[in-house]
């Protein structure tokens, strides 16, 4: 068994390096389908993925990945939102959304990307994760080779967010190490901070050859002073114990209407534009535009990466 997931795992990065023009694949059914990997060859290398994770969980990391989806569509990104918590799934609630598919119903159902990604109001395009992840080490050939076309479809975003469980489980290992920017999400409180200084202490020594640009958001603080105080309480014991340089991209108030648009199952951002919580969002946004990034290594780049970590 053991040796079945390792030849998956070699036969899906094989897939990959076709998609990403390493080798090139001829799908004599749909000639078609050559020309558009072609295309998309372009495109995918100019992709920016970003992971939304945290140490633990009720920090608000699906929140802030809903609202930071939806501020970068608002300056006219083309946004894709993925959904891989795999334990709390529940950026659909926040949207209002009921997803009729996921990941799971392409990889196992025959539906297309196009069946699953779900166009919102709110200028961003949504897939649910569902189960799918957790399925990705039993398929067959056939369907491994339709798994990458199909995630190559996403190549027309300028950026993908991807909201990864709470915690450091070798899923979400495996898609901070194929993303280029992870974002750790923390609050004032001891443990959050405690956990958020673990996960970054396993990224930075599990994934010890990855380039990962680490940043910090701090949320649900009273003040100022309080976000700073706790960023640079992290960013010293990173830099004192680990050696590694992590950006403090900034906080987010806490502010009552965040709650409020839970309830509602309606976005901040948009329920609330002029909400404190809104406002410190886009300074987010505005700092993660100015900081120095390499640009986006693409869908094709991720998947390999991705492929790699988890076979």
């Amino acid at each position: 068994m053991e040796k079945k997931k390792i030849n998956q795992a070699e036969d899906l990065r094989i897939f990959v390096e076709e998609k990403s023009g390493k080798t090139k694949p001829v799908n004599s059914e749909n000639p078609e389908k050559n020309e558009n990997s072609e295309n998309n060859k372009e495109n995918n290398s100019k992709t920016r993925i970003i992971t939304v994770s945290s140490g633990k969980g009720g920090v608000g990391k699906t929140n802030i990945a809903v609202n930071l989806a939806i501020a970068y569509a608002q300056v006219g990104k083309k946004v894709i939102l993925l959904d891989a918590d795999l334990g709390l799934a529940n950026v659909n609630v926040i949207l209002g959304i009921i997803p009729e598919f996921s990941l799971f119903n392409l990889i196992k159902n025959n539906k297309s990307m196009k069946d699953i990604v779900i166009n919102t109001k709110f200028g961003i395009s949504f897939i649910a994760g569902g189960s799918g992840f957790s399925k990705i080490a039993n398929l067959d050939d056939e369907e491994r080779a339709r798994f990458i076309s199909e995630m190559n479809e996403l190549s027309f975003a300028d950026i993908i967010i991807i909201d990864t469980s709470a915690g450091i489980s070798n899923n979400v290992l495996g898609f901070i190490a194929a993303a280029d920017e992870a974002i750790i999400v923390t609050t004032p409180e001891p443990t959050a901070i405690t956990d958020a200084y673990g996960t970054i202490k396993i990224i930075t020594t599990e994934l010890i050859d990855n380039k990962i640009a680490i940043k910090l958001v701090v949320n649900r603080v009273k003040s100022v002073t309080e976000a700073k105080k706790v960023a640079q309480r992290v960013v010293s014991i990173v830099g004192q114990f680990l050696n590694t340089k992590i950006d403090y991209l900034g906080y987010i108030y806490d502010d009552q209407v965040v709650q409020d648009a839970v309830l509602r199952q309606k976005p901040f951002l948009v329920s609330n534009p002029k909400s404190k919580a809104a406002i410190c969002l886009k300074h987010i946004v505005s700092r993660l535009e100015n900081v120095e990034y390499q640009e986006g290594s693409g869908v094709g780049n991720f998947l390999k990466k991705w492929i790699s970590k988890n076979g």
